[in-house]
């Protein structure tokens, strides 16, 4: 990324965002607050066109980006930050072709651990620093509601020494307020998080459940660790080396919620939206036969959650 004396610190001059839902619209208007001039949120032309009638509400705030559409000319991002759900990965990644250039830096917030090489083996693995978030958010049409805002996590694959971009996105965040983690193993940091989801989201999906029928010992959270057990068992293979210890602080953090609270998951099964099943049981299903690792606990959730998403669809 070349970092340009322009006056801010961080010399990110140009930022994109795809994705407006509950995550990319909370970090986006902090962005905003920074400097509206730097920011341009990609969207269709139709999506846009709501955008602008209706404004972005976000903890009762009207805000009204500046929009780009896929195919526009203009100056490629130094920053592209990718924050759509991973069915919409695939066209998403053909939008943003053309917002990249040499130095452009892309940090993907998505779940999981497939997607920053999907989107670099289309624009070029050079262009990737890992990440994920920890934000909690609720979400109806165009209106964003959060009580906290959570962690961007995020940094190449290992952080002894910050690299110039992730220096230069470290002082983005601290000058728009965004909080963020830069572990030392990032990639055992999102592998770990990618075992709590599967677990966890996935569960309380199946079950309908929320997060208080998991603070107890029994059945329900039996199903949730078998589930994360399994991405344990393939990040041994994998070289992340995930442990028990890993699952204890799991079951630690779960503790520690809202009992009335509700995962993304559930909330998309209950509304009839399609869910990132693709990127939990279904990225572990193929991960599974990769490293010849048994996973017949994400099987079965695969198959029931996508028959329930096809159910709750019709």
């Amino acid at each position: 990324m070349s970092i340009q004396e322009t006056g801010r610190k961080s010399g990110i001059d140009r930022i994109y965002i795809l994705g407006l839902g509950a995550i990319g619209s909370i970090y986006a208007a902090r962005l905003h607050d920074r400097n509206p001039e730097t920011l341009k949120v990609i969207a269709g032309p139709e999506r846009i066109a709501t955008y602008e009638r209706a404004g972005v509400l976000i903890n009762g705030r009207s805000y009204h980006f500046n929009y780009i559409s896929p195919g526009q000319k203009s100056e490629p991002a130094d920053l592209l930050i990718i924050a759509v759900k991973f069915a919409d990965l695939e066209q998403g990644i053909r939008d943003i072709s053309g917002f990249i250039g040499e130095n452009t830096t892309v940090l993907s917030l998505l779940n999981g651990v497939l997607s920053e090489e999907l989107i670099g083996n289309s624009i070029g693995l050079q262009h990737m620093i890992y990440g994920f978030t920890t934000a909690t958010s609720m979400r109806e049409s165009v209106t964003t509601q959060y009580a906290t805002i959570g962690k961007i996590v995020f940094g190449e694959r290992t952080n002894e020494q910050l690299s110039q971009r992730v220096q230069a996105v470290k002082t983005l965040f601290d000058e728009a307020n965004i909080p963020y983690e830069i572990p030392v193993d990032m990639l055992r940091a999102q592998w770990k998080k990618f075992m709590m989801n599967t677990g966890y989201n996935q569960a309380s999906a199946i079950l309908k459940a929320p997060t208080r029928v998991f603070h107890e010992e029994g059945p329900a959270r039996e199903l949730m660790l078998k589930a994360a057990d399994e991405v344990v068992q393939i990040s041994q293979q994998a070289g992340i080396g995930l442990n028990q210890s890993d699952l204890e602080d799991f079951v630690s953090t779960i503790n520690k919620l809202d009992p009335s609270f509700k995962t993304s998951m559930l909330q998309d099964i209950e509304a009839g939206r399609k869910s990132e099943l693709e990127n939990f049981s279904g990225a572990v299903r193929l991960l599974g036969q990769k490293y010849h690792i048994p996973t017949p606990v994400n099987n079965t959730l695969y198959l029931t959650i996508k028959a329930m998403e096809r159910i709750s669809q019709n």
